[in-house]
């Protein structure tokens, strides 16, 4: 039976440049399973995943896995990459294009005897379900296949700590999904843990069991994915996970005994109705809500359960694949998404009156 790592991380790293300066400090701890890293771009993701590698020289800090210290700044220790004994894949697989791809797997077992380079190598492509492709080279299977590659490559060597950087983001959903289970399956078996970054808000939810959002070199949000994803606490976050509707706000009224309060929308006249939270009146915040929580109505509607109701017009509607996404002006301008079949019945028409109905708990709060 193998024995679970662990890693602990805690470092800092400035970067200074003429345009900006950038400065990184995060402290985790990862058990074995997957961790979710996400944010926007420039947050420190990659960065993060390079200090722990040994391939950014850190300022200060400490990285350990299991009961190995591989850096301490205080103590002078700074194992160096190779011997770190960390699996790394990019999004950009530098597969080696002349080296077939059982060659490829067993690039990094060639201190081996070459029985035991077999046993290996054969044992994690099988795994990977890569085993009929042993004498292709990369161009001559699919991105998908040549992402199963760079994974096995990388495993094939048992790392103690496994960091994946975007590495399924040129692959359709079907592709991505196989590819996690047979990642998933592999970790069960070694039990490492393993930072995984992405964009893709899908990908969050069917990967990881724990998520953290990474900005401005912080870390701002920690926990598992529906609880982090569901009630982003910045802006630039909430548009990453499908928030096209973000408001500034201000509470003006709180009503605990039925927890709720509202919130009026910076430079206009509407107010909606917000779950509670711990703000008092005038306590500026941002309201973000989905397109596809937004209901539509070319009447106005009655006997609903829903607190917000607002009248609008319509100001644009256009068709998105299988999807219309419709721009309605209630004071503030709203995106709303609708089925193809919703637009034929309503009959919408660019000015035409229409209601807004959004419910209280649509209405997810950030800080401003």
């Amino acid at each position: 039976m193998e024995i679970a790592q662990s890693l602990a991380v805690r470092f800092a790293k400035q970067f200074s440049g003429e345009k900006k300066s950038f400065h990184l400090e995060v402290e985790l701890a990862a058990n074995p399973g997957i961790t979710i890293l996400f944010g926007p771009s420039g947050a420190g993701k990659t960065t993060l995943l390079d200090g722990i590698a040994g391939l950014t020289t850190l300022d200060s800090g400490t990285i350990t896995i299991g009961e190995t210290t591989i850096f301490d700044s205080a103590a002078r220790i700074n194992i160096g990459t190779q011997r770190r004994n960390i699996g790394y894949v990019l999004q950009d697989l530098a597969l080696f294009p002349h080296l077939t791809a059982e060659q490829n797997v067993r690039y990094g077992l060639a201190s081996l005897p070459t029985a035991k380079q077999q046993e290996l190598s054969s044992e994690t492509m099988e795994s990977f379900r890569i085993s009929h492709l042993a004498t292709r080279k990369p161009r001559e299977i699919s991105g998908g296949e040549r992402q199963r590659v760079a994974l096995a490559r990388t495993l094939v060597t048992d790392p103690n700590v496994l960091l994946l950087d975007e590495p399924l983001a040129a692959l359709d959903m079907p592709t991505k999904s196989k590819i996690i289970e047979d990642l998933r399956a592999w970790n069960e078996a070694h039990q490492v843990p393993i930072l995984y970054v992405t964009h893709s808000r899908d990908e969050v939810f069917a990967l990881g069991e724990r998520v953290l959002i990474l900005e401005n070199g912080k870390i701002t949000a920690d926990g598992p994915p529906h609880a982090v994803m569901t009630v982003p606490r910045m802006k630039t976050v909430a548009s990453l996970v499908g928030f096209e509707n973000i408001y500034d706000a201000v509470v003006t009224a709180v009503h605990e005994d039925r927890g709720t309060m509202t919130c009026k929308l910076k430079d206009s006249v509407v107010e909606l109705e917000t779950p509670l939270v711990k703000a008092a009146p005038g306590t500026m915040l941002r309201v973000g809500i989905q397109a596809g929580d937004v209901l539509l109505a070319t009447s106005h509607p009655v006997g609903l359960s829903a607190r917000n109701i607002m009248a609008g017009k319509m100001v644009s509607f256009r068709q998105r694949d299988v999807m219309v996404v419709a721009k309605v002006n209630c004071g503030v301008e709203m995106e709303v998404h609708l089925t193809l079949a919703a637009r034929d019945v309503l009959h919408l028409q660019p000015a035409q009156p229409v209601w807004l109905i959004v419910k209280t708990h649509s209405c997810h709060l950030m800080r401003s």
